[in-house]
């Protein structure tokens, strides 16, 4: 079983390595959020499998420090942007 999560864990740090592309190129700050957000979600995710996998709760503590400062960090983009979109939609 433990094998499966990690399994899983690799799949997704490979979806954050491919969720990269849409953090350099953009083309706005809005797509840029939602693939940082998207680090952050996933981020999760990878830490709670590995807590599982390897029997370590600290980690699950870990993850939801994580979602935590994930959900901040929106919204302070949101805060800062003020709500307005600019660029090619």
């Amino acid at each position: 079983m433990s094998g499966f999560l990690l399994a899983s864990a690799l799949f997704l740090l490979i979806t954050i390595a491919a969720g990269m592309v849409r953090v350099l190129r953009g083309p706005t700050d809005s797509d840029r959020m939602l693939a940082a957000q998207l680090f952050g979600t996933t981020g999760v995710a990878i830490l709670l499998l590995l807590g599982e996998a390897l029997a370590m709760p600290a980690l699950v503590d870990v993850a939801l420090v994580f979602a935590l400062l994930a959900a901040v960090a929106t919204v302070a983009f949101v805060r800062q942007r003020g709500g307005r979109e600019t660029g090619n939609d």
